[in-house]
């Protein structure tokens, strides 16, 4: 078996797709305000006293605490379908392409919010490991359901995944410290390659 690992944002994307979505979700004045309330743990962040996670769980339930699953999934399809493919670099996708001729399993292994990669990577028939989130009595708490897929625990949901020991070569794909961990694993590795 030949594991082919991508990371998402900034690797197959141009941008960041969390940052994307959210300025497609909520209109201007909403998202740009929400950014002032928002700037004490974005600052902490930027300086290294707010961690990754923290930071990026707090953005998500200031935008989406309390929305309903429906409402939320929706809008994610319709993100997914008509938005995503504005920042997707077409090399990523010749590459993702170029895997499955060779019949590689490829997966995509992202930080970002799962409802949105999932109907991308359904479209290309390409396995996701992603960042889940928290809902109850289908409203969204604001809360990951899973740790922030970023870093060392992309590796550990990649080998909660797959038996590493029934794979034969590895390649991968990213373009930030958040892949670090991913690029070390792999036999073959690709740093900022698109």
């Amino acid at each position: 078996m030949v594991l082919a690992i991508f990371d998402f944002d900034g690797t197959i994307t141009n941008r960041d797709s969390f940052r994307h979505f959210l300025q497609y979700a909520v209109k201007k004045p909403v998202f740009y305000r929400g950014l002032i309330l928002l700037s004490p743990v974005l600052l902490g962040y930027v300086l290294g006293f707010v961690p990754n996670n923290i930071a990026k769980q707090r953005v998500f339930a200031h935008f989406f605490g309390g929305w309903t699953t429906e409402k939320f999934s929706a809008l994610a399809e319709r993100y997914s379908t008509s938005e995503i493919g504005a920042i997707v670099r077409p090399e990523a996708l010749q590459r993702i392409a170029w895997h499955k001729k060779q019949e590689h399993t490829v997966v995509v292994v992202s930080a970002s919010i799962k409802c949105w990669l999932d109907f991308w990577c359904d479209a290309r028939g390409v396995d996701l490991i992603s960042t889940e989130i928290e809902e109850i009595d289908e409203i969204l708490t604001g809360r990951f359901r899973t740790l922030n897929c970023y870093g060392i625990e992309k590796v550990r949901r990649l080998k909660d995944r797959f038996d590493f020991s029934a794979i034969d070569y590895v390649y991968a794909y990213g373009d930030s410290r958040g892949d670090k961990e991913i690029l070390d694993l792999a036999d073959e590795k690709f740093y900022r390659y698109f």
